[in-house]
């Protein structure tokens, strides 16, 4: 009897629809003592709900790349490894993990001890206007805010064990991402690859050919580190001490990079948003910090292949079934890759 009964408490936790899930998580009443508006908000991967000072971060069931979400275990998994991996650059900022249950009517709660129908990561909500992209869109950034951004990331670049990884491995994984860059952005469906784009992508393989100590070195040297994965300007909140949270938990091979891959990421976005100086000011920072200076065309290696793995990425919102915003997404991909060719003219 215990044992039917367990499984139909399964059976109706697997019954409730992601819509039914979103639309009890954007009311109110699905959070104790709270009475005001809930702010939801839909990304790639998660439906955000913002409730007073706190966020509720629930995971789309879907398939991507690197994991598959749509069972209920892996987004338990992936819920704990977000807050785990968070805390290391936002420790007051990851609350937990809270449980999407069924009460004895089956209604949906927070609380409680009923079946678990999914989970949801917790934060405290950070300020809007902290946060760089906003501010930098306001005209609110200063050299000395960014001078603690970096100061923060060179200690956690720092405190982290260098990761082995073979110089083939390293070249391998660049060689393998300039190869699907190259099948996306050329794809004749889209309108962005012009003569200098071609020019560009060749580049970058011939230099992998031509001199690949130049990336080589990096893990030769022990300077691969599991590191954040998705350094954004969206992702840093200019608090005092800085905080950077929204690390890329689906994927340790995508966490494993440079410290200046990030950073040189971190500076193309900033660029994009019309302050190409924050990324010499993060590099050079950290550059003293950690006491290592790569190499000029490391750096606008590093700069120019993010700038087409962004133009890629946002093409591949355009392969989707229904993508969100289709109109947002060939615009930005020139963006980047306009970026990505002013970075090569470093190459030479």
């Amino acid at each position: 009897m215990a044992k039917d009964s367990s499984h139909n408490a399964a059976a109706a936790a697997n019954d409730v629809s992601l819509r039914d899930k979103v639309a009890f998580l954007s009311s109110a009443r699905a959070y104790s003592g709270f009475a005001g508006e809930v702010d939801v908000v839909e990304t790639h991967m998660a439906w955000v709900f913002l409730v007073g000072e706190r966020v509720y971060k629930l995971k789309k069931p879907v398939e991507y790349t690197h994991r598959d979400c749509h069972f209920l275990g892996d987004r338990e998994m992936l819920c704990h490894e977000e807050v785990r991996l968070n805390r290391r650059l936002a420790p007051d900022v990851y609350l937990g993990v809270a449980a999407l249950r069924l009460d004895d009517h089956g209604g949906l709660v927070l609380e409680g001890e009923g079946p678990v129908v999914d989970w949801l990561v917790v934060m405290k909500r950070l300020p809007e206007h902290l946060m760089l992209d906003v501010a930098l869109s306001r005209g609110d950034v200063t050299r000395d805010r960014i001078l603690r951004v970096a100061r923060r990331l060179a200690t956690f670049y720092q405190g982290l064990e260098p990761v082995e990884m073979s110089v083939d491995t390293y070249l391998e994984r660049f060689q393998r991402e300039l190869d699907r860059n190259r099948e996306v952005i050329a794809d004749r469906q889209f309108s962005v690859a012009g003569d200098g784009v071609a020019s560009m992508l060749e580049r970058l393989d011939r230099l992998l050919e031509e001199a690949p100590e130049l990336l080589g070195n990096r893990p030769r040297q022990g300077r691969i580190v599991e590191g954040h994965g998705d350094l954004r300007p969206e992702h840093v909140c200019l608090s005092d001490p800085p905080v950077i949270i929204d690390c890329l938990e689906f994927s340790r091979p995508l966490r494993l990079v440079d410290p200046f891959d990030e950073l040189c990421f971190l500076g193309l976005e900033c660029q994009r948003l019309g302050a190409a100086w924050i990324g010499e000011c993060l590099v050079s920072e950290c550059a003293d910090i950690l006491q290592d200076r790569p190499d000029r065309r490391l750096l606008a290696f590093y700069t120019a292949y993010r700038a087409c793995l962004r133009a890629r990425l946002s093409l591949a919102h355009l392969l989707e079934p229904n993508p969100r915003t289709p109109d947002k997404w060939e615009p930005r991909a020139r963006e980047y890759l306009a970026l990505g060719l002013r970075a090569c003219r470093e190459l030479d």
